[in-house]
């Protein structure tokens, strides 16, 4: 409540890209005081409770509602987010060398339609700068996924050569890894999704994944990909064919929209990808679809217009095991959190569910 009637009408009377900087950078600072990430959990955490305690690819997540990418992109308040009650969190994405992103304004509100519209285009710090970040941090009660990209400037070609950069340098500091092959804002980045320059892609970063595993002398880490949800059934088909193929941990279903359907807001002129409720169903289908294609043997985790409990458990039933929540926490707050756990353990006792697990593809369909 505080947020709603207080925070977030200040927040939205700023910039947005300012207003997403005071709030990653507040947290990160306050919860670096003594005491303080004790407080927030105290005040914000979410109980874990056993229904929705998610074991996959040999990671246990406390709850099933995660932080998407793209919030804190360097790394610079884990503390403090992993305080709020998320049961996971992604950082990044991340490239090998820093980058400012692109030019400014970048990042647009939709409030009508509870959406925004970002093109920041991977602005970051570097992995050399987020490695720096995350130890400092320290271990986690939650997983981190390291969100990893290729710079602007490094040709497709050339794409992998990043990728393993990023590998190399923050594998000791990631509990799994998210390949982003899907973001609208970086030009020719979706390319990679498809055909022969997806199979190499996922090659590299698991061969990287492997030598990095040896190297550091610690076990070998999951890996996701990201994938966008402007694909025609076709095109998913060969994509997944090709994820299975190459053996990774999981999917992430589905990063930002350059759709526009429906939408009536001004900024829903400007280029960039849009997240939030407009995506919701698409995000679900896809999920859905993915649970099919694979016989519901590739984890999934869903992310996209999540902003009640029951959108939670209509990705959960289409197949995810877990979701992700960005845009709904911009519009609603920490609360949200507790919401939706509290709004999923309730329908799984009203569906006869004694744990999530038995939920995950029961509305997936033949």
């Amino acid at each position: 409540m505080i947020y709603r009637n207080l925070a977030k009408p200040i927040l939205f009377q700023i910039d947005p890209e300012r207003a997403h900087h005071l709030t990653v950078d507040g947290l990160g600072a306050a919860s670096r005081l003594p005491g303080m990430a004790s407080l927030i959990e105290a005040i914000c955490g979410v109980k874990s409770d056993p229904a929705t305690t998610v074991s996959l690819c040999g990671l246990t997540f406390p709850n099933p509602v995660g932080l998407a990418a793209g919030l804190d992109k360097n790394a610079k308040a884990v503390r403090g987010f992993a305080s709020l009650g998320f049961g996971f969190m992604e950082v990044g994405t991340v490239t090998p060398r820093p980058q400012p992103g692109n030019d400014k304004p970048r990042l647009f509100r939709l409030p009508a339609e509870e959406a925004l519209i970002n093109r920041m285009g991977f602005n970051n710090v570097g992995a050399e700068a987020m490695a720096a970040h995350l130890k400092r941090a320290g271990r986690q009660s939650i997983p981190i996924a390291v969100n990893i990209g290729k710079n602007k400037d490094t040709p497709n070609e050339r794409a992998e050569d990043d990728y393993r950069k990023c590998v190399r340098t923050l594998y000791p500091y990631g509990d799994f890894f998210v390949v982003n092959i899907s973001s609208p804002n970086t030009p020719g980045l979706r390319n990679l999704q498809h055909g022969a320059e997806l199979q190499s892609l996922v090659s590299a970063v698991k061969d990287e994944m492997k030598r990095a595993s040896e190297a550091a002398k610690l076990p070998l880490k999951p890996v996701f990909v990201k994938i966008a949800p402007d694909v025609t059934e076709t095109e998913l088909e060969f994509m997944v064919e090709s994820l299975v193929a190459g053996g990774v941990s999981g999917v992430i279903a589905t990063n930002t929209t350059i759709g526009r359907d429906g939408l009536t807001h001004p900024h829903a002129k400007e280029t960039g990808g849009l997240s939030g409720k407009p995506l919701t169903s698409r995000s679900t289908d896809i999920v859905r679809a993915v649970y099919r294609m694979t016989g519901g043997k590739l984890p999934i985790i869903g992310s996209g217009g999540i902003f009640t409990p029951q959108d939670a458990y209509e990705k959960i039933r289409a197949g995810a095991s877990l979701v992700e929540v960005y845009t709904a926490l911009i519009y609603k707050g920490p609360g949200l959190l507790r919401e939706l756990n509290e709004g999923l353990l309730e329908l799984l006792r009203r569906d006869g569910f004694s744990h999530i697990s038995e939920a995950v593809g029961t509305g997936a369909g033949a």
